[in-house]
């Protein structure tokens, strides 16, 4: 059997989109999520647990607690959290034992007398573009008339990003994992459904997506964490931000990261690295190979399976 989390860990996760909404907001018109002031795209945690989620249950088999399910087929009622918690009889070690989610990120069961909080062991800030991004606005026309009768088609709209790359940041704590009884096996599915979860996000909005760099950092030390990894890359770019199209268009520039992740390499267990073979990185202003990663960090690195 696989064994309970027991090393901190801390997640750095790169993906692209082109001409497609990689987090629409419900509340602006399902708007692409922009920060107002520095006009960086912004994608929400839930998101990507969202499609993580997705992944495990549709592709690997894998029993989640959080999803839609229908109770009520000819009203299309959907089941609300108790109900959800009655297919598992209200049992909390049950949900625990056969739902991966719930081990991986916690959240809240709701039980007839009382309710049992799960802290989840990974966690992920908001994702953001390593660029300024420019939305762009799209009218079309449908197939269908608007109306009986009628001679005009019905015009459709929506608003897309012609090219963002997003960062998103993550950590995996050992101590929430002991109550959660999160396991090394159930990390190595999150990694999995980072990664291929996005590549098969194949909807009309989110084709389009890919995975481009996921980097895991394992440490020795016992509740340490070097923190904020997510702020040691950039990007360097010869063109306007709003007029990136591709991850051609620029290269990672990994000078911080690499030289901090050096200089705790001592409070490091390994490293684990999944890259695009599109992807370009730089180092001190020069072209770098990331495959290089274990002799100029001096730690080891193992490249992520599944």
């Amino acid at each position: 059997m696989s064994s309970i989390v027991g090393n901190r860990s801390e997640i750095l996760y790169v993906y692209d989109i082109r001409d497609g909404n990689p987090n629409g907001d419900p509340l602006d018109e399902n708007k692409p999520r922009i920060d107002e002031e520095t006009r960086v795209n912004l994608v929400t945690d839930v998101r990507l647990k969202r499609t993580i989620r997705d992944y495990l249950h549709d592709f690997k088999g894998e029993e989640i607690f959080v999803r839609e399910i229908c109770y009520d087929e000819k009203e299309g009622y959907i089941q609300d959290g108790k109900m959800r918690a009655k297919n598992f009889d209200e049992n909390a070690e049950k949900i625990l034992e056969e739902c991966i989610d719930i081990r991986l990120f916690g959240g809240v069961i709701p039980l007839t007398k009382d309710s049992i909080t799960y802290t989840g062991p990974v966690q992920f800030k908001m994702g953001r573009s390593l660029h300024r991004v420019a939305m762009k606005h799209i009218k079309g026309t449908g197939a269908f008339a608007s109306k009986e009768k009628s001679k005009q088609a019905t015009f459709r709209e929506e608003d897309i990003l012609p090219y963002s790359l997003i960062l998103f940041y993550g950590i995996i704590n050992e101590n929430a994992a002991k109550h959660t009884k999160l396991t090394d096996a159930d990390v190595s599915l999150l990694l999995e459904g980072t990664w291929n979860g996005t590549k098969n996000l194949i909807s009309r909005s989110k084709a389009g997506q890919n995975p481009r760099l996921l980097l895991k950092v394992n440490y020795s030390k016992e509740n340490y964490h070097i923190g904020d990894l997510d702020r040691m890359i950039k990007v360097v770019r010869g063109i306007p931000d709003e007029n990136l199209r591709d991850i051609e268009d620029v290269k990672l520039d990994v000078t911080a990261l690499i030289k901090k992740l050096k200089d705790k390499r001592d409070l490091i267990r390994d490293i684990e690295l999944l890259v695009d073979d599109r992807v370009k990185f730089v180092k001190d202003g020069e072209d770098f190979d990331l495959g290089k990663l274990e002799e100029t960090v001096g730690a080891s690195v193992r490249e992520i399976m599944f």
